[in-house]
């Protein structure tokens, strides 16, 4: 069957999603201690006990990665002494802070031109657990809808997020391929709805899980060829 929805993860499969990351720490610390240096610098570990507790008081906060954020450091900062209203205001601000940072990443060197040789003849659309923001990086264009676990309250593998993205393309699940780099929330979630699904596998890893991947491809630029075979 001709194939009419290719929905993509986004981190570790469009970019490499570490470096943002660490830099967008860095960010964070660097604006807390001027903006609230009441907080001083906050060990990642006492940070990391918090955002525990918080997960414990509401385990739905983990499929919600921005607003656990949001909360831990609200959390801290009221810890270190600014009033609660303060708290929340100077976490907002840190957040967005962080988040702005979060979004400068490295696209994929083939991925642009993948991703626009794919719109010419697909629907493309995005399942992501992160909070990277399409808009932000500036793909957006090349995508019908973006889908995040904030916004759908439940995460890749759950078969939800994969549902929707068939429902906003007014696709069929036969008719419609995912890829992805983690094996269960990309590859197991997307089987698990009925797609199929495609490894990303740049680094060359081992598959280990006792199921496999429809397919697997070393770089993006791959895609095509795959999908016109498939089609």
């Amino acid at each position: 069957m001709s194939i009419q929805l290719i929905t993509f993860d986004l981190d570790d499969t469009l970019w490499d999603v570490a470096p943002a990351i660490e830099a967008a720490e860095i960010v964070l610390r660097d604006w807390l201690a001027t903006y609230a240096p009441r907080l001083g610098a906050l060990p990642f570990e006492d940070y990391w006990k918090i955002r525990s507790a918080l997960l414990a008081e509401d385990p739905g906060l983990k499929h919600r990665i921005s607003e656990l954020r949001r909360r831990a450091l609200a959390h801290a900062l009221h810890s270190a002494g600014y009033a609660a209203s303060q708290a929340q205001t100077l976490a907002e601000e840190a957040f967005e802070t962080f988040l702005e940072a979060r979004n400068r990443v490295e696209l994929y060197s083939d991925a642009r031109p993948t991703l626009h040789s794919l719109a010419q003849d697909f629907q493309l659309g995005v399942i992501t657990n992160g909070n990277a923001d399409v808009h932000r990086i500036g793909i957006a264009d090349y995508f019908q809808f973006a889908l995040n676990a904030e916004e759908l309250g439940i995460g890749k593998p759950d078969p939800i997020p994969f549902q929707e993205a068939l429902k906003r393309a007014g696709s069929s699940a036969e008719l419609a391929v995912h890829i992805g780099d983690h094996p269960t929330d990309d590859i197991a979630g997307a089987q698990g709805a009925g797609l199929r699904a495609i490894w990303f596998n740049p680094q060359g890893k081992t598959w280990e899980a006792d199921y496999q991947p429809d397919a697997e491809i070393r770089s993006l630029s791959q895609l095509p060829e795959l999908l016109k075979r498939w089609s």
